[in-house]
């Protein structure tokens, strides 16, 4: 898939809603889940299906009395066709209660449209995949104020630490002679520094590839992010990049109930057709009876071929993992998130990419 200057625009704004969403959950803020939406945009939750205006109200009113949450929400692959675009994004949700810690695995499918310049959801549904619910280890201290290790602490509404200062430094750069100017003059965009972000929003893609064709046991799509004469250790399999995505494949579809791949911290240098990256991954597997939560990084190289990025080498690095029996939940708490993900082509995710 080839990204234009135009979709490599829009994505900033794209990802500015899908964050500003996750902030107004946390943060239980009506007005902030309102913005990332346009005014007749629709959601599915399971549990809620209907306007999202509505979908706003009960999740800022749910958030208001609730212990912290945090929506970690990234490795957004976004295909965009003029004002109009689809997304799947990965997000690990954790949620809190006096004797729990829940951590929730998800996706959003998601629809959004350009009006007027601005980017919001006009769709959303929510996938679950997976999830872990433990014992409540968490403490919380308030520490002298003069301490110098103190750190400021996350909160609903206004009384946020994050939103005091984000309204803080907002108000300090719209002050400042920078913010007036800004725009005043046509702004030039070196070619070559255009091409290399242009490059790395591809490379980008093929990490979202990946996660979605072994989450979803999808081999032709894995087969096709890794040129024909690449090479990949994976220690499950290693070998040419189309005998690792036969391979893995298998092996998951074999012994696995659910995996759920997630990459962050990508770090990317690219050199005319050649780059390197490495890209910090946690992936969470239920197999056996056992969950199973991984910590590692992907260290890749990357070939520009007729155009198009591939992997031309991918070698996974583990620096940590966890074992413990399932606490994997379907119902109870969860019961109500009706749409679950699953591997193949019955997955939501592949309908709702083919929309666009």
């Amino acid at each position: 898939m080839t990204i234009t200057a135009h979709d490599f625009v829009a994505r900033h704004g794209i990802l500015n809603a899908l964050a500003m969403h996750s902030r107004g959950v946390d943060r239980a803020d009506l007005n902030l889940l309102n913005a990332a939406y346009h005014p007749d945009a629709t959601a599915d939750y399971g549990f809620f299906v209907g306007p999202a205006a509505t979908l706003c109200e009960i999740l800022a009113g749910a958030q208001k009395g609730s212990l912290p949450t945090l929506h970690r929400t990234c490795q957004s692959w976004i295909k965009v066709d003029g004002d109009h675009a689809v997304a799947e994004s990965y997000v690990i949700a954790y949620a809190e209660e006096a004797e729990l810690q829940r951590f929730v695995f998800g996706r959003y499918l998601d629809r959004l449209e350009s009006r007027n310049g601005d980017w919001r959801l006009v769709h959303r549904q929510y996938v679950l995949d997976g999830n872990t619910n433990r014992p409540n280890t968490a403490q919380r201290t308030d520490p002298p104020v003069a301490s110098e290790h103190f750190t400021p602490a996350g909160a609903k509404g206004a009384s946020d630490a994050g939103r005091v200062l984000m309204a803080f430094h907002q108000a300090e750069f719209r002050n400042s002679p920078s913010f007036s100017q800004h725009g005043a003059e046509p702004m030039t965009v070196d070619a070559t520094a255009l091409d290399v972000a242009l490059s790395r929003a591809a490379i980008q893609d093929l990490c979202a590839m990946y996660s979605r064709g072994v989450d979803r046991g999808d081999k032709e799509l894995l087969a096709s992010i890794f040129h024909a004469d690449s090479t990949v250790i994976s220690g499950v399999v290693n070998g040419t990049g189309a005998e690792f995505a036969d391979g893995i494949i298998d092996y998951v579809m074999a012994n696995l109930d659910y995996c759920f791949h997630t990459v962050a911290n990508q770090w990317i240098d690219i050199r005319g057709d050649q780059a390197v990256g490495e890209h910090y991954a946690l992936a969470h597997v239920t197999a056996g009876g056992q969950d199973v939560l991984t910590g590692g990084r992907y260290i890749d190289s990357y070939e520009r071929r007729d155009g198009v990025w591939k992997i031309r080498s991918r070698t996974f690095v583990m620096d940590w993992s966890t074992t413990h029996g399932s606490t994997m939940e379907r119902d109870g708490f969860y019961e109500v998130l009706k749409t679950r993900g699953a591997f193949g082509k019955g997955d939501p995710v592949y309908a709702m990419w083919a929309s666009n």
